[in-house]
């Protein structure tokens, strides 16, 4: 039987910007830095059958290294799409297109791969439970899961309603956030919270979280556990922004690595945070060549461990 240290449940789809097609989806950029970071890492999605995005897709996991034998074939649905609108000073508005195929992930295939191949960690986001199929099979893999089950928050058109966030919440050991996302959080979960920290406070104990990580894009990151700040650091600046388009994702996924390898976890924040910045410097989520990773590679298993 194989083991994958990592299992990503959520969408692939191909980001269109101006100058061409990007393959991309918050789970599938996860899912390849981990693969191409070195750690074993089980995608579980599902594309067009035969159309030229979904190729695209598996190319681009290939080129990473990442193991696809979760990724189900749609002979329905085509491989989703987002429209990427660009603006100056290197912001982005994104149009996620309807039905897809990531929109029909099945359980019962999506629970074999992991049966095939356990995982330690599961990670998960709000958008591929946009529709009820997808849905049911991503809340019954992360019952079902007994490690850690990581919720990375991502509030798009579709899946920005507070039942949604509240019932992945309660599936949630960890949660990674951003400043935009924690404001929304508090307004519908802890309105009468003054501040960062009893903000923070109000959301662990509500949904009884582990440990919460917040980004603050250049102003750095914080470190939550049940009694309050574990840690924080601050930001790398990146001297030549191209995009942010899956800045946050690299993130999560470096720190996925650090919990997958058992390093030290304030060093993996700080690796996370630089390699979040390198991301920025990038057209899209990733370098076009896995190669470009390797000195972050190196760094993250050169990392202290935490034991």
């Amino acid at each position: 039987m194989l083991h994958s240290t990592l299992a990503v449940l959520g969408e692939a789809l191909v980001d269109e910007f101006q100058d061409g097609p990007v393959a991309g989806g918050a789970p599938f950029n996860v899912a390849r830095s981990a693969a191409a970071l070195g750690v074993p890492t089980l995608f579980i999605s599902r594309i067009g059958g035969d159309d030229a995005n979904g190729r695209l897709v598996l190319e681009s996991a290939r080129r990473c290294g990442l193991n696809t034998a979760g990724m189900q074939l749609d002979p329905m649905h085509a491989t989703g799409r987002v429209s990427v609108h660009e603006s100056p000073g290197a912001g982005h508005r994104f149009e996620v297109h309807g039905d897809a195929a990531w929109d029909h992930i099945e359980t019962p295939a999506a629970l074999a791969a992991l049966q095939a191949q356990p995982a330690t960690l599961a990670y998960f986001g709000t958008l591929a439970q946009r529709g009820g199929t997808s849905r049911a099979t991503i809340r019954a893999v992360m019952k079902a899961h007994a490690g850690i089950r990581l919720l990375d928050l991502n509030l798009r058109e579709g899946s920005d309603n507070r039942l949604l966030a509240a019932e992945s919440l309660m599936l949630a050991d960890w949660l990674k956030v951003n400043d935009e996302e924690l404001a929304q959080l508090a307004a519908w979960f802890a309105p009468d919270a003054k501040g960062e920290a009893a903000i923070v406070s109000a959301l662990m104990a509500r949904f009884v979280l582990e440990r919460l990580v917040l980004t603050r894009g250049p102003e750095g990151w914080a470190l939550y556990g049940p009694d309050g700040q574990l840690a924080q650091g601050p930001g790398t600046p990146q001297p030549r922004i191209v995009d942010t388009v899956g800045a946050g994702d690299s993130f999560t996924a470096l720190l996925l690595c650090g919990l997958a390898l058992e390093r030290e976890l304030g060093a993996t924040l700080a690796l996370a945070s630089r390699y979040a910045s390198f991301i920025c410097g990038l057209r899209g989520p990733l370098p076009a060549g896995a190669q470009a990773l390797n000195p972050w590679r190196h760094a993250l298993h050169s990392l202290p461990s935490s034991t």
